[in-house]
């Protein structure tokens, strides 16, 4: 026997990557995904005092989905302005989406990463976010999804799909068989770990060494290791991301000297 259900899946998941960095991955653009963002960002900053140095927005291998929820994810990110519009021959396919609330992170930099697996949807947000300044995209060149296909329903009850239009990023940009450009290009890489060298000698590790009075280190301490063991794991498991986490620290550093 089948039992036949509605498959109900879960496009957003969130976590912190260090304390003060969050982490949002998007699989898949629903009707519902901008507050189920929403959600996670109110979550994410109360785990961190209410106040975030940095984001991390994975659109890797997001096909796209509802224009609406990239819409309401870009709006999220953005104050006023424009965050794409599409068009065609005719008028009716001139159509404008504009932000209409201010920014939920109030400038909080942010990372975006996509590739070739990015398109659609998830090629509007990252093209929205890039042409506003809104944010960094780190990553390889989007699929190139940026035509908007009409259903023309027929007399005999099947139907004909054409493309009417096509979307365009705020500065103008077609995304159609172009994509999206990154600013930082990540080549697929996998990185190694060195764990011969993870234990290394240094001075305060010596006997008898001369301490240092204003400041004492912990040799023990994982946190003065060659790396804290966090960093190492996500290095081994997803080094794009690893990078794009060193950059917003980077970033951070050259803002507030901190």
């Amino acid at each position: 026997k089948i039992i036949r259900e509605t498959i109900k899946t879960k496009s957003v998941r969130s976590e912190i990557l260090e304390q003060g960095y969050g982490y949002i991955r998007i699989s898949q653009f629903q009707a519902p995904t901008g507050k189920a963002v929403q959600k996670h960002l109110k979550e994410l900053l109360e785990k961190n005092g209410n106040r975030l140095l940095g984001l991390v927005l994975d659109l890797r291998n997001n096909p796209g989905g509802i224009l609406s929820g990239a819409v309401s994810v870009a709006d999220l990110f953005l104050n006023e302005g424009l965050i794409v519009y599409t068009s065609g021959r005719i008028p009716g396919a001139k159509l404008e989406f504009r932000s209409d609330s201010p920014d939920y992170l109030k400038g909080t930099p942010i990372i975006t990463l996509i590739n070739e697996g990015s398109a659609s949807a998830s090629e509007i947000v990252a093209g929205a976010l890039q042409d506003r300044g809104r944010s960094l995209i780190m990553g390889r060149q989007s699929f190139g999804k940026g035509s908007v296909q009409t259903i023309l329903p027929m007399n005999d009850g099947s139907a004909l799909k054409i493309t009417t239009a096509r979307y365009y990023t705020p500065s103008g940009r077609s995304i159609q068989a172009e994509g999206i450009e990154p600013d930082i290009h990540i080549n697929k890489i996998k990185a190694l770990l060195n764990t011969e060298n993870i234990n290394t000698t240094k001075e305060s590790s010596l006997e008898r060494h001369l301490k240092n009075t204003e400041r004492t280190i912990d040799s023990s301490n994982p946190e003065h290791s060659s790396g804290s063991l966090r960093g190492n794991t996500l290095l081994e498991k997803d080094y794009e991301l690893f990078e794009a986490l060193n950059l917003l620290k980077g970033l951070n550093i050259m803002t507030t000297g901190k």
